[in-house]
């Protein structure tokens, strides 16, 4: 090595005097020191701290300052990998675990606790079947489809595998296909790795996986279920380190790390996806005994409760970092519709007791019947969008779950207003049927207008596409239930007739590109929803209403049943646990 003439060092390289060494080690090793403190401290080091840090311990955040993802999140937000990645992480680092609040912990209730709370038994007398021939012959095709359907090892957003096998659990299940169901449960147990190093979308794997968990261990009591699922959401609470607390959209379940979606206006969160964890996130609290996941979501809806909104309407975009709203663009439809829904699951979720649920949610609903409710001049009601005051007279698929939401809120509004809930949700499931009857395949497009003297048909090309939605079953469903009109059964027949002639391939069904098309050209995707939603939902419709009765389980927005928390009833039965154990001891 040739070393540069240096006092001390001799021309030959032959070394250092040993004062001289001790002086130019005692050199080398601050020059280290101060290299090191600046790669640590300097705030936009987070990516060279990766390099470092071990590879199990997530690098803190720095701050600098400063149904949905239109439901097909399968297709527009997986095929956008590049968000814009906000580099504002976290108001603070917040490293969650359960331990996170050792001596703050709740009561934690377990499968016994909630199974002795309910008031029938979740699969009913006789697993709901129906008394009627017709209706069970029926049935039973709607079970065939699930038993010729696939559960494929799909790839979902983030890397985690198994989208479809856990979105159908519980459908296997209720369905009463154990040796299906058993195999899907072998499954996870051997094969769901939840420490994929990939990205997910929050909401997604938070109904989809966070769900389908939940509600296959609340109906069978397998542990495996729970074990997974309670893994599984701590792994998500790192998107909520936010300056305001409303997460970011999008979460590498490895690092922790969060970001926007690249296309959400100005780095912003949605609110179908923000406003769409409730549920879930109260269950797990109550299962693991942990506050932090209610006060996460409880966090939320304080900040919606203090923000201000237009004509008390809640537009779809809201910072994350500022806590003010991005976009005056409403909709009860993609990026708005489960927000609703959840408002009202809420307050039913609690055994009616969730009060700040419920005056939202009917505050809600007159905001949008004074501005957004409309009547055709063909005599249909529909929901339009609200861009900023003006009014987009279209509605779309995703929009049609508002006909079970209204009719399942009717009974808790104000004095007087039920049988107008009623009767709006009636007309709202009524123009969605529309949709459907207008087109040659009798499936509904994406998005339907009422303009250019058009009603409840898609005039522009990019909305003709039918990729197996279930919102209008599932509005078929709950009127069913709610009224026993057999017009629901009837056109839900009528959709399975359909399926069947139109969306029936060799591996399943598949999604079709125009619904006004006499030959249909297939999509060749068959999305999870259609096994935990479309077919449930047919299947419930039926059934007897004592399978998965409404009164004891509220369903997710992708159909996962989670019972109703009765929390006298869990307290008294773990009071009486407690006392039984100490008898024992």
């Amino acid at each position: 090595m040739v070393l540069r003439k240096l006092p001390g060092v001799s021309a030959s390289g032959m070394g250092l005097r040993l004062s001289q060494k001790f002086v130019f080690l005692l050199f080398l090793s601050g020059l280290v020191t101060l290299c090191f403190g600046a790669l640590f401290f300097l705030p936009d080091t987070v990516r060279l701290k990766r390099i470092f840090l071990s590879k199990n311990e997530n690098p803190p955040s720095v701050t600098h300052g400063a149904r949905t993802v239109e439901r097909s999140v399968g297709s527009r937000a997986q095929e956008e990998w590049s968000p814009a990645r906000a580099q504002e992480p976290a108001a603070k680092d917040e490293r969650v675990t359960s331990a996170a609040h050792n001596g703050e912990r709740g009561s934690a209730y377990s499968y016994e606790a909630f199974k002795s709370c309910l008031l029938k038994p979740a699969l009913g007398k006789n697993q709901g079947t129906p008394p009627d021939s017709e209706t069970l012959q029926r049935r039973e095709k709607v079970k065939e489809n699930q038993l010729r359907t696939p559960v494929l090892c799909v790839v979902f957003a983030g890397g985690l595998r198994g989208a479809s096998i856990v979105d159908s659990l519980d459908t296997l299940y209720i369905m009463g296909l154990m040796e299906e169901y058993e195999e899907a449960k072998e499954w996870v147990q051997n094969n769901l790795d939840l420490n994929s190093n990939g990205e997910a979308s929050l909401f997604e794997v938070n109904i989809r996986y966070v769900g389908g968990l939940l509600s296959a261990y609340y109906l069978t009591g397998a542990e495996i279920f729970k074990q997974k699922v309670m893994e599984l959401g701590e792994k998500l609470l790192p998107a909520f380190n936010t300056p305001t607390g409303i997460p970011r959209g999008v979460i590498n379940l490895g690092s922790g790390t969060s970001w926007s979606w690249g296309w959400a206006s100005a780095g912003s969160s949605i609110l179908a996806e923000f406003g769409t964890l409730h549920l879930e996130f109260l269950h797990l609290s109550q299962l693991s005994g942990n506050p932090l996941f209610t006060e996460k979501v409880m966090n939320i809806r304080k900040l919606l409760n203090k923000i201000e909104k237009p004509h008390g309407l809640y537009p779809n975009f809201l910072s994350p970092v500022s806590g003010n709203w991005v976009q005056h663009h409403v909709s009860i439809g993609g990026l708005g519709d489960s927000f609703y829904e959840y408002l009202i699951k809420s307050y039913l979720m609690s055994d009616k007791t969730d009060q700040e649920a419920q005056k939202m949610y009917y505050s809600a609903m007159e905001a949008i019947e004074t501005n957004l409710v409309q009547k055709s001049p063909g005599g249909l009601t529909y929901v339009a969008e609200w861009r900023g005051g003006i009014l987009d007279h279209k509605m779309g698929h995703l929009a049609c779950f508002s006909g079970g939401m209204i009719g399942i809120g009717a009974d808790d509004g104000p004095a007087g207003q039920k049988q107008h809930y009623l009767d709006l949700a009636a007309e709202i499931t009524h123009t969605c049927h529309e949709s459907y009857s207008r087109s040659a395949t009798k499936l509904g497009p994406e998005a339907f207008r009422f303009d250019a003297g058009a009603e409840a048909t898609a005039t522009r090309l990019s909305d003709r596409y039918y990729i197996l939605r279930p919102e209008v079953i599932e509005s078929y469903m709950y009127m069913w239930r709610l009224t026993h009109d057999p017009k629901y059964r009837e056109w839900g027949w009528e959709a399975v007739e359909a399926l069947e002639k139109h969306c029936r391939v060799d591996a399943g069904f598949s999604g079709i590109r125009d619904v006004y098309a006499s030959t249909v050209s297939h999509d060749n995707m068959q999305q999870s929803f259609f096994l935990s939603e479309t077919l449930k939902y047919l299947y419930l419709l039926f059934s007897d209403d004592d399978l998965l009765p409404l009164e004891d389980w509220v369903f997710n927005t992708e159909a996962h049943p989670l019972p109703v928390i009765r929390k006298r009833c869990l307290q008294e039965h773990s009071a009486t646990q407690d006392h039984g154990q100490t008898n024992l001891e």
